[in-house]
């Protein structure tokens, strides 16, 4: 076939797949309407007033726009306390700095969903990358407890905890670079009840990166003392242009203010520095924006797996984050998907994007993400570590309509290019 007749027979599949979609894409807007609820009650429990959006520059010293939009992210997670801050650059930032605020030398940290993310393991110490300033050359001990079948191993995991010699618990709730399931709030549930029948003092943060929204409920809802994510992602919408969050018990909120800042002054200073709208914006939207997201992967998903490819989650599966891979195969499949989202993308579609050397990674890596916030993998991103089985992580959308553009542009390029 030519390239017009591949792109026409992209296109009839495309409107096949949207059609047996539909009831499913119901199921995700009745979610994103009880969290959109959950929102407004927050932005209106707390009060929220126009004098909120006003900035602070300099030291920030107790600003209030800024700890309102503590109050509301605490009332939203169901949480004591929240660290909000633009100050917090990325997820893995805010996760080092909920590790190091809380973890002391001597201490024990477990994994229970295996190898953390990429980046995460040289915050450790634990990959090929050796940093003179991990977790382990403080003298924190790792240990990790790998998963079972795309679940908790909980028998192994209380028979660990009940030494009672462990200080933290870490959950990773999406995949990262593996080619595991990610984890639905039923299962982290289920450890956590778990786990504190055999240990009640352990505390159990979750890398909630990627998963916010998703679900109706978030793992501070069953039980998780902290949690830990990125305002480029979920609760950003595409709007936020940086910042984290970290919430849970008031008392590791605190340790963790003092690692961002300095002992003694914790949660007192930080300057908003124009961003308390865009904060506050992208999480109305959120609910939305993650809806459409939603429905961009799953669209991608149903048309790769109709052209052949191996895709995970499966259309019609459960999810638990708003990440999608697919496995492509080869190296030139890998390149090629990624550099067609490029070629979709509203900002530098004329860029090429080319596998590259990348700080806190072992492997190569692509990434392609035109987004109007640098890094943000809440707009359509695609990447990726260049080994095998080739698999591209897929995330973002910030309508339906732009998603499913971009995942069809992707699917011509790499398709033209046999």
């Amino acid at each position: 076939m030519n390239k017009i007749q591949i792109e026409q027979k992209i296109l009839e599949l495309s409107n096949v797949v949207e059609k047996e979609l539909k009831p499913i894409f119901e199921n995700i807007e009745k979610i994103c309407e009880k969290n959109s609820q959950k929102v407004l009650d927050s932005f209106q429990e707390c009060n929220l007033s126009d004098i909120h959006f006003n900035t602070s520059t300099g030291y920030g010293i107790d600003e209030p726009g800024r700890n309102k939009i503590e109050e509301i992210y605490a009332n939203i997670l169901k949480t004591e306390d929240a660290l909000v801050r633009i100050q917090l650059i990325s997820g893995t930032h805010a996760l080092a700095v909920t590790l190091f605020g809380i973890l002391r030398p001597g201490d024990t940290m477990i994994s229970i969903t295996g190898a953390p993310y990429d980046t995460l393991q040289t915050v450790i110490g634990i990959g090929k990358k050796q940093s003179q300033s991990s977790l382990k050359t403080y003298g924190i001990h790792y240990e990790q407890i790998e998963l079972i079948n795309d679940n908790f191993d909980i028998q192994r995991i209380k028979e660990r905890l009940s030494k009672k010699d462990v200080k933290l618990i870490e959950i990773q709730r999406s995949r990262g670079y593996s080619t595991r399931k990610s984890l639905s709030i039923k299962k982290i549930e289920e450890v956590i009840n778990s786990i504190r029948e055999v240990n009640k003092d352990v505390i159990i943060m979750v890398d909630n990166c990627y998963g916010e929204f998703v679900e109706e409920k978030e793992p501070t809802d069953v039980g998780a003392d902290i949690i830990v994510g990125s305002l480029m992602k979920n609760l950003g919408a595409g709007i936020a242009t940086g910042g984290a969050y970290i919430a849970g018990r008031k008392k590791l909120i605190e340790l963790c203010a003092e690692r961002l800042t300095s002992p003694g002054i914790g949660k007192e200073i930080g300057p908003s520095l124009n961003q308390n709208t865009l904060i506050l914006k992208g999480l109305f939207f959120a609910p939305s924006v993650v809806a459409n997201t939603l429905k961009t992967m799953i669209f991608a998903s149903r048309m790769l797996e109709k052209l052949g490819y191996d895709v995970e989650p499966k259309y019609n599966e459960l999810r638990t984050d708003i990440v999608q891979t697919i496995k492509l195969g080869s190296e030139e499949k890998m390149i090629k998907f990624c550099q067609g989202i490029q070629k979709a993308s509203p900002i530098d579609s004329s860029v090429t994007p080319e596998p590259s050397e990348m700080a806190g990674y072992d492997d190569k890596v692509i990434m392609a993400a035109g987004t109007f916030t640098q890094g943000s993998t809440i707009e359509l991103s695609c990447d990726g570590p260049i080994r095998k089985p080739y698999t591209v992580y897929m995330q973002g959308g910030l309508t339906y309509e732009y998603g499913k553009l971009g995942i069809l542009r992707a699917i011509n390029f790499m398709q033209n290019d046999k």
